[in-house]
């Protein structure tokens, strides 16, 4: 019967023009509630091996130390006494990367914003022209939250543009690799042109007009915009400026003939191969009456230059308007931690903080008033984001150095420290409040001036154990 055709079927009903009716693709009635025919299966869920990382399942949640994934086959939501097993499929590649959202510090509570996300993670790369480079952005499409700030890193092959453009947000910029020309006029009709290395900086305000060009071996840089909602995709071209005029209103206010604009782009060029610059940046140096842009104006600052301050654990530079007068309300710093250190536990007043983490992996914990606080894993190109007066720390829980750059909407770079604050409280009051030891106490009094990073203490021999 059943190797019979369609066709011998029909005839063993009756010779009917129609097959029999399947049968329903919904359960019958009988399966409704309690049934002793709808029996349980009782199942071990629990019985396969989970072994787990060092420390974690004997140390007290509340210590919180970094819980290594990079060698768990399956990371469990297991921390010291709470949590169980995770029975089900689960994305281990993810849970390796971010081993506290896992299982988080038992000090962690209640729900912050998120405060990470990966440039990997966007939902596209934007792709140049003839692969001369590519862009990729984070802004509030991805960290709803993240409204002060939206960033994007851009890659630029030798000779490659970023096409003639500006934007109605600030633009802060910092070179990553290689070198690249960038050219600007601002709204006096001054002209500049300079070129940027590695650890470089520049600014453009809001409407200058401005390009980008990579230099021998091309460039890579990241762009910090005062606007979370900033996307690359609303910026001002040249090419379409051409594009969506009347070739003949081009004509009279650019005083060439109408078939002048027969080549034109018919729309955006974003990032496109060039000419390669001239090695002697004189022979781009066009300007008009109003000649160039004066010293205490211009767009470029050679950060790479400026040594950094060595401290116990790392070093920071801080560049801000009191050195880089253009950039009038954009403070960052460049922050580098040691293997174990850890930048201390600051918050800032009077701004959110957006945090670009350039190498090395670190974590995070984000304190919101009154009782919510969420541990974060990052690593190089993810985006970090601790919104105003809300403390935090980073701390290297890499084997090589974490270099971080924090950029802060101000007019200049400050923060308060925890420790800072603590030492030069009181110690009644500190005794009294945390119930603290007045030995402990004294020895918090050695923080009175502001450390920025805290050295590595060394692996903890003896953790506290979980009852």
């Amino acid at each position: 019967m059943r190797c019979l055709t369609d066709a011998a079927a029909f005839i063993l009903v009756g010779l009917q023009l129609t097959r029999a009716a399947p049968a329903s693709i919904r359960g019958p009635s009988s399966l409704l509630g309690f049934s002793e025919s709808n029996g349980v299966n009782n199942e071990n869920t629990d019985d396969f091996n989970h072994p787990l990382a060092d420390g974690q399942g004997t140390t007290n949640a509340n210590v919180g130390q970094f819980l290594d994934f990079s060698d768990i086959a399956d990371p469990q939501p297991i921390r010291g006494t709470k949590g169980g097993t995770q029975p089900g499929s689960d994305n281990d590649i993810l849970n390796k990367l971010y081993p506290d959202k896992v299982a988080p510090p038992g000090t962690d509570h209640g729900g912050t914003i998120n405060a990470q996300w990966s440039l990997s993670k966007y939902p596209h790369h934007k792709l140049g022209l003839n692969r001369a480079g590519f862009s990729r952005q984070e802004n509030t499409v991805v960290m709803p939250d993240a409204t002060a700030f939206a960033g994007v890193q851009m890659r630029l092959e030798e000779g490659a543009y970023r096409e003639l453009h500006w934007h109605v947000a600030s633009e802060w910029a910092l070179m990553l690799n290689g070198s690249a020309r960038i050219q600007a006029i601002n709204e006096n009709g001054e002209a500049f042109l300079d070129d940027v290395s590695k650890g470089d900086v520049w600014f453009f305000p809001p409407g200058v007009p401005h390009s980008i060009q990579g230099l021998g071996g091309g460039t890579e840089f990241l762009l910090v915009f005062d606007d979370g909602e900033f996307s690359e995709d609303n910026t001002f071209l040249v090419s379409e400026i051409f594009a969506h005029n009347p070739k003949s209103v081009l004509s009279q206010n650019l005083g060439v003939p109408i078939s002048a604009f027969d080549g034109i782009p018919p729309g955006e060029l974003f990032i496109f191969p060039g000419t390669a610059a001239p090695s002697d940046i004189e022979k781009q140096n066009v300007t008009n009456s109003n000649g160039v842009i004066p010293k205490s104006a211009t767009y470029s600052y050679h950060f790479s230059k400026q040594e950094p301050l060595d401290v116990a654990g790392g070093s920071v530079k801080i560049i801000d308007p009191q050195s880089f007068p253009i950039a009038d309300m954009v403070s960052a710093a460049l922050v580098t931690v040691a293997p174990g250190a850890m930048r201390e536990i600051h918050w800032h007043p009077t701004s959110d903080e957006w945090t670009f983490f350039l190498y090395g992996q670190g974590r995070a914990t984000l304190f919101t008033a009154e009782d919510s606080a969420n541990t974060f894993d990052f690593s190089s190109g993810d985006v970090g984001y601790f919104p105003q007066s809300n403390s935090h720390y980073v701390q290297n829980t890499g084997d090589v150095d974490l270099v971080l750059l924090e950029v802060l909407k101000a007019d200049h770079f400050s923060d308060i420290a925890l420790g800072q604050w603590i030492a030069t409280t009181p110690p009644q009051i500190v005794e009294d409040t945390l119930n603290l030891s007045s030995a402990t106490v004294k020895a918090l009094s050695k923080a009175k001036e502001k450390q920025y990073v805290i050295p590595s203490s060394g692996p903890v021999a003896n953790p506290i154990k979980s009852s």
